[in-house]
This record gives structure tokens, C-alpha cells and sequence, in this order.
């Protein structure tokens, strides 16, 4: 009798336990019906957003349906794809997610290192040396066929190994200054290194980098000036011949929309404009466009706000000044550049501007074409070990 009441206690309470768990299981079932159509909901009601300015790229769009595409995978994994880049209050969860990985310790993401100060600073991998040794051949071959011209070089760090103080503790980051030594080493007599490394060493107290951004701010570029000027036997130009303003603090750069981190202070940007009236043509060739200005202001309402910066990156531009004498410079660059080059225009009557990541045709041409005395080649360490 006792056995048997025994076993009517057990059945009892696994009955209790077994409603229990089934209530738990359709209250749940209920909530995530709720939250799903709520999501549904919302994706009708709001427009798709093309584009995300906090994270500065286009959005996934609403995939094409097709039977093929069901039947391979495809369309599921787009529509995943989707959702995820158009779920409701994107930006809102994506910050909730930031905070909560700050206040767990995290400091990484990406490759992008949250460090002291509220600076965003990128990893740097070295690459193996035969990779090196191939660019710097590639550059040591190009002066080859034009012995008659000057040839400057001009490697910049980046903020993570001129500011690297501002790592966090312990994180891993390969040094740039032995990339920046080797190629120094092995470039051709022919062309002249300049080397800025010590001279942004020397400033990493001040504000030379972005702390949202991978490149360096117009105050970093016009320190790097001063000693291509030097290389060049030219006297730079002082602090007194040019204003300089504050265009936008609220400058969110690449590291910022690539990182994910948020609740970060913004930028400054700052532009330097001469005093002198330099009667400045700018003529982008491939788009058969043209300005008196190397700034395009209204791009301060962009996301993007470096693109202030002669309108961000293209193939060929070409830059007339009134400089009396009749010289000429040709740019090699990335995008570091594009903050640079409003100094030399004091100094030459002519600058052509070339990305050889989107120029195609042959550079030796455009050199004898245009009649081009002097050559710089100006590139960050992470874009010349891409190129």
C-alpha cells in the first residue's frame, strides 16, 4: 500500500512537471510567433533602406524569387541575408551590441582594435617577404623607364604603429617600420625615399590620425609635406600661409563603420585653405568634369565626409595652378593623398593625380606626354602591399 501510493505520488508530480513543460513550451512558441510577426509586420510597413550610413555600404535588397534559386539554396540564404540587413531599429540593436561587448571587455572586431582614447586602430598582419620584394621590384622597374625624371617615395604607417601606446594591452600587431626599412633598402638609387616616419614619431602626442578613421588627419599630411619639400630642395610653405578650419566634428571614418563599435566620439576634420589666391583648375578626366576647388564642400553631408578631399578616389586628375614656373608633378597614390596634395599647390603649376587601382592606361606614357619632371609615388603601407 505504501509502495503503491509511492508510485501515485511520482505519476502525480511528473504530470505537474510534464503540463508545466508544455506550458513553457507554447508560452514560448506563443512569444516567438509574436516576435516574428512583429518583425514581419515592420519589414511591410517601413521601406527598405538602400544604404546604411553608419556602417557605409549598400544594404541586402529584397532577393528575386525563383524556383532554381529555392531548389539550391540560394534564395534562403539571401533572404537570410536580407532580413538581417533590414531587420527593424538595425542601428539601435547594432549600438545595444556594442555596449554590451565594451562593458564584457571586448576589444576587437574585425581586425579593428578598440583602443585607449577612443582610437579605432586596424591590425596590421605583415606579409611574407617575397610578397614585399615583388612590389618593391615592380616600383624599382617602373623608374627604370624614365631615368631622366626625379622619383620621390613616400610610405606612410598607419595610427596602430605610430600610435601603437594606444593598443590594448597584449593585442598582437605586426610592426610596419621593419616594411617600411626593407623597402627603403632595396629601392633603386634612382629614387629618393623620404622617409616620414620619424617626424610622425616625433607628433604621435598630437592629433595626426583620425580615431574613427584609417587615414591621417590634414594636420598628419601637412607634417609629412614639410619633409618631401625638404627632399625636394623647396621651402615649405609656414602654418601663416594657409587657414585652417574646421569643416565638420561630427566625422565618422572607415575604422568606425567596419569595427561595429559604437558609442565613440566622432572626428574633426579639418581643411587647409591657402590665403593666396592660387586660381586652382581641377579637371577629373575620365568623368570629363571639372572644378575651381580641391574640396567638394557638399559632401559634407555625406557619411563618408573624407571624400571632402577632391572628391574622393579617381583615375586621373588633372590640377592647373598659377605658379609662374612652369613645373610639373605626377602623383602615384591611394587615398592618403587626397589631404596631401592641396599643399603642393603652392609649389607647381602642374599636379596630375593618378589611382592606379582605377587608372588603365600606361603611366611612362602620360609622363612624356604631359612632359612631367617630377614623379611621387605616395602610398600607406596596407594599399602598397595590395597593389
Amino acid at each position: 500500500m505504501k509502495l503503491t501510493i509511492h508510485f501515485y505520488t511520482l505519476d502525480f508530480k511528473w504530470g505537474i512537471n510534464l503540463k508545466k513543460n508544455i506550458s513553457y513550451k507554447s508560452i514560448l512558441a506563443v512569444f516567438l510567433l509574436i516576435y516574428i510577426g512583429i518583425i514581419i509586420f515592420f519589414n511591410n510597413i517601413t521601406a527598405d533602406k538602400v544604404f546604411s550610413e553608419s556602417e557605409n555600404r549598400r544594404l541586402e535588397q529584397t532577393p528575386n524569387f525563383s524556383i532554381s534559386q529555392v531548389v539550391d539554396g540560394r534564395y534562403t540564404t539571401n533572404y537570410e541575408k536580407y532580413i538581417s540587413n533590414q531587420f527593424p531599429m538595425r542601428d539601435f540593436w547594432i549600438g545595444i551590441k556594442s555596449s554590451m561587448e565594451k562593458l564584457m571587455g571586448k576589444k576587437e572586431n574585425n581586425g579593428i582594435y578598440l583602443g585607449k582614447d577612443g582610437y579605432l586602430l586596424e591590425k596590421f598582419n605583415k606579409p611574407k617577404m617575397e610578397e614585399l620584394e615583388s612590389k618593391v621590384d615592380k616600383i624599382n622597374r617602373f623608374a627604370l623607364n624614365i631615368p631622366d625624371k626625379s622619383i620621390y617615395f613616400m610610405l606612410i604607417p598607419s595610427g596602430a604603429e605610430i600610435l601603437k601606446d594606444k593598443l590594448p594591452n597584449y593585442a598582437p600587431n605586426d610592426s610596419q617600420l621593419e616594411i617600411i626599412e626593407t623597402t627603403k633598402k632595396s629601392l633603386s638609387d634612382k629614387i629618393d625615399f623620404v622617409d616620414i616616419y620619424k617626424i610622425l614619431s616625433h607628433h604621435k602626442e598630437d592629433y595626426i590620425y583620425y580615431k574613427t578613421d584609417h587615414h591621417w588627419t590634414t594636420d598628419g599630411a601637412y607634417l609629412a609635406y614639410n619633409d618631401l619639400m625638404k627632399a625636394m630642395g623647396i621651402i615649405p610653405n609656414g602654418s601663416e600661409y594657409f587657414e585652417r578650419t574646421v569643416v565638420s566634428d561630427n566625422f565618422y571614418g572607415s575604422l568606425y563603420s567596419k569595427s561595429g563599435f559604437r558609442n565613440i566620439k566622432p572626428d574633426d576634420l579639418v581643411i587647409y585653405k591657402t590665403k593666396i589666391y592660387e586660381g586652382i583648375e581641377v579637371e577629373y578626366v575620365e568623368e570629363g568634369k571639372n572644378s575651381n576647388s580641391l574640396y567638394t564642400m557638399k559632401n559634407l553631408d555625406k557619411k563618408d565626409k573624407y571624400t571632402v578631399f577632391l572628391d574622393s578616389n579617381h583615375p586621373y586628375i588633372k590640377i592647373k595652378t598659377n605658379f609662374k614656373e612652369d613645373k610639373k608633378l605626377l602623383i602615384i597614390k591611394d587615398s592618403f593623398a587626397n589631404s596631401f596634395i592641396p599643399f603642393l599647390t603652392g609649389h607647381f603649376s602642374e599636379i596630375h593625380v593618378i589611382d592606379p587601382r582605377y587608372y588603365i592606361e600606361d603611366m611612362v606614357d602620360l609622363i612624356k606626354r604631359e612632359n612631367i619632371d617630377n614623379i611621387l609615388i605616395l602610398y600607406s603601407v596596407d594599399t602598397f602591399l595590395k597593389i
